[in-house]
């Protein structure tokens, strides 16, 4: 299978590759970098020399890609996929887009939170790449749009109580979400220098944030009603890792037993979420480097709401890992093909 990382420069690029590196019958072929172009992979990111055929890679400027390679994996900042993707497309290319593109059904609703569409035709034909949700589309998908980090964290952590119609009608939901400084990219911001992080935390975007409506649209598809969710980011002085707190007014009818039943049952096939025994708390480092998403449940007997911890690595299982097991699934690999890998500790 022939690849191509496109905006192989940024910290999904790289962990795309780190990802990529060890997997038999595969090669990347074609790595793109506006800001690299010319330059070795190797020569920039020395810590890749040695593995696989990096040491023969250049970047290139992203451009008359289409027919290069089997399957492109978008890695570039919003706006880029979507210009890009149907010639690729119609030169018989498959694409993951890591960015949000093709997240978002309603173009209107993309235009609010981003910019007018380029490629609203294929808005429809995108596949949300949610293995857990959508495995069986992504399989025979040409275009899967990958998740964002924070969606994929909370999505996950709510998907079961809202399929099953557990989720209280009528609240609001809420998600504290908190992240790691390199969910922000590789750009150059005063806000992610170390001086301004460590020793801090802080939220922000907390009046409107573009992810808000990726989790809406998910969840509102799985309970079948319109769903309303508060969600706030946070910065923790940390490098990768998300971890996010929910809030949840659980059906009266339904008892704690039965709701971890429910989980129990949604995730018993899925390789990469991980329920945590019963007041067990998850933490980002359990998680770190990996595809996993590990889920901790508790009550909160005086309110009444339940709390689901959910933490991910934003750069894998919120980036890079699960575009992975997306190509796995549109290729007829196992999900997990290239991902079985230990958390990496300390």
């Amino acid at each position: 299978m022939r690849l191509a990382v496109i905006g192989a420069s940024g910290y999904a690029g790289l962990e795309l590759l780190r990802l990529l590196a060890s997997r038999p019958g595969d090669e990347v072929v074609l790595v793109t970098s506006r800001q690299e172009a010319g330059k070795g992979l190797a020569e920039v990111f020395p810590h890749l020399a040695g593995l696989a055929n990096y040491d023969r890679l250049v970047f290139e400027e992203p451009a008359g890609l289409a027919g290069r390679a089997d399957v492109f994996l978008l890695a570039a900042q919003h706006g880029v996929a979507m210009t890009m993707t149907p010639e690729l497309l119609a030169a018989g290319g498959r694409v993951v887009d890591l960015s949000a593109d093709y997240r978002l059904t309603d173009p209107a609703l993309f235009e609010r939170y981003y910019a007018p569409h380029a490629s609203p035709e294929l808005l429809g034909e995108a596949v949300y790449g949610l293995p857990e949700i959508y495995g069986e589309k992504i399989k025979k998908a040409r275009l899967v749009a990958n998740p964002g980090c924070y969606p994929t964290s909370v999505i996950l952590g709510l998907a079961p109580a809202a399929k099953a119609g557990l989720v209280d009608p009528g609240q609001i939901v809420v998600a504290d979400s908190k992240s790691g400084v390199s969910g922000a990219g590789r750009g150059a911001l005063l806000s992610n220098s170390f001086c301004e992080v460590q020793d801090n935390f802080s939220s922000y975007k907390t009046i409107r944030h573009r992810h808000a409506p990726e989790m809406v649209q998910e969840l509102t598809r799985l309970s079948g009603r319109e769903f309303n969710i508060s969600f706030t980011p946070h910065l923790l002085p940390i490098n990768r890792g998300i971890l996010s707190t929910i809030y949840v007014k659980i059906s009266p009818s339904a008892t704690l037993v039965d709701l971890l039943e429910t989980y129990r049952v949604f995730y018993k096939d899925s390789r990469f979420v991980r329920l945590r025994p019963q007041g067990q708390s998850p933490q980002t480092a359990d998680v770190r480097g990996t595809n996993f998403c590990d889920l901790g449940i508790f009550p909160c007997g005086l309110t009444g709401l339940v709390k689901v911890v959910s933490v991910i690595d934003n750069l894998c299982r919120g980036a890079a890992g699960q575009a992975v097991a997306n190509l796995n699934l549109m290729t007829g690999r196992p999900e997990g093909h290239g991902l079985e890998l230990a958390p990496l500790r300390p």
